[in-house]
């Protein structure tokens, strides 16, 4: 929770976007990576490169849904960098294999990898300054 006392008393990086910021990118990026799973899953699950997309994709989710309580009730930065490390990468699959089923779905993940790259850079930055 960004909120926390703990997170409050955290030094951060002179890059470190607004609080509300957070709100409006996640729900702009979430839209879009539902929308993109959407037109995966619409090409049919009877096909073997639909089926490895979303398993792909369900991996990278779940590493999406733990950096969270690594970083917030954890308090451990570095695990949380560890993570989000491997969530990048599993985001790069993701996009090869949507890739393979609707070009227009790989594309709407390029966001998504970026702010996750951005949010790596955050991540490192407040383990290091902390």
């Amino acid at each position: 929770d960004p909120n926390s006392q703990w997170f409050q008393s955290l030094q951060l990086p002179w890059f470190y976007p607004p609080t509300w910021a957070f709100g409006v990118v996640w729900t702009l990026l979430f839209t879009l990576i539902g929308v993109a799973a959407y037109l995966v899953y619409m090409q049919g699950t009877d096909s073997r490169p639909v089926r490895i997309a979303l398993a792909v994709f369900a991996a990278q989710m779940v590493l999406n849904v733990a950096w969270s309580p690594a970083f917030f009730a954890l308090r451990n930065p570095p695990l949380a960098l560890g993570i989000i490390g491997l969530l990048w990468g599993l985001i790069v699959v993701t996009i090869l294999a949507f890739d393979r089923v609707d070009r227009r779905a790989a594309l709407l993940l390029v966001p998504y990898l970026c702010w996750v790259g951005f949010a790596a850079l955050l991540n490192g930055a407040i383990w290091q300054l902390n």
